[in-house]
């Protein structure tokens, strides 16, 4: 089925997309992501929500309005998602974008807000939720549904990537289980991003389906709830390892929670090894 899906981007990714993400930390490509994929992973995330995972979360609290779901490596389960995450153009936006010659995969993760819902994913940057070092990581963020300020786009601090600081993860949801576990990292906590917001140059794109958001894994981002009465928003978030990124030991990250570690197998991986194995599979260059 998935060899008749193309594996090629709609268009190749030009020098001054890559610049600007090296430069502000985040950037949309438009028009990469061919829409027969899309289709696919529309009727797959339908299948997830219908069948929540082990792993997976219900963020919005029993008796509000709306539902924002979270869930984690979802392509461990379902062959559409791993599909996606190795045989569709993703890898390939992630190679070009690091100018990596190999990369690995590190997790994927589902976040969907149906309409009238008022949960926010609130100010955060990826890296300190992970076991992670090194530079050449990233993560892409695919819209399944058209995103906009309404329905809960993600929006980014420009340029904070570069501000060379690891703070604190953020909790998504009171209940989720994170919240002891994260505080044994000892991280500096964030600045209060939204009540300082007018001081910040903030990124933001409207997007299609076939659009991507790249941004780096220090890049400070959030996004709003979706107020659409109508609209829904799926987004699907990648995360690429490339050539120069090991494992990082330190405690307080997200593979410590306990649905998380029942989901995967058990990681065997030591402080400064590469990432491998059936978890963190080999995506690039392609088999």
């Amino acid at each position: 089925m998935y060899k008749s899906l193309a594996d090629q981007l709609c268009r190749q990714i030009t020098a001054e997309e890559i610049v600007a993400y090296e430069e502000n930390g985040a950037h949309v490509l438009r028009g990469v992501l061919p829409m027969e994929w899309i289709e696919v992973m529309r009727d797959a995330v339908e299948r997830i929500l219908n069948n929540p995972g082990s792993a997976s979360l219900e963020y919005t609290p029993e008796g509000k309005k709306g539902r924002y779901y979270g869930d984690f490596f979802i392509w461990r389960r379902d062959p559409d998602f791993k599909a996606f995450m190795k045989d569709s153009p993703m890898p390939e936006i992630a190679a070009q974008v690091m100018d990596a010659t190999c990369l690995n995969f590190f997790y994927d993760q589902l976040l969907v807000k149906e309409p009238n819902t008022a949960e926010p994913t609130p100010w955060h940057q990826d890296l300190s939720y992970w076991p992670v070092r090194g530079n050449q990581v990233i993560s892409i963020w695919v819209p399944f549904d058209p995103a906009n300020e309404e329905s809960g786009v993600v929006v980014y601090v420009k340029g904070s990537h570069k501000w060379g600081k690891l703070y604190a993860p953020h909790v998504f949801g009171d209940k989720s289980g994170f919240a002891d576990i994260y505080a044994k990292g000892g991280l500096e906590p964030l600045p209060d991003i939204e009540a300082e917001r007018d001081s910040h140059e903030i990124l933001s794109w409207e997007m299609e389906p076939g659009d991507v958001l790249i941004h780096h894994p220090l890049t400070l981002h959030y996004a709003s709830g979706n107020k659409s009465t109508t609209g829904r928003r799926r987004g699907l978030a990648l995360r690429y390892l490339g050539d120069d990124v090991t494992f990082d030991c330190r405690p307080g990250t997200f593979l410590e929670n306990e649905k998380v570690m029942a989901t995967i197998p058990a990681i065997t991986l030591k402080d400064g090894e590469a990432f491998s194995g059936e978890l963190f599979p080999r995506v690039w260059p392609r088999e």
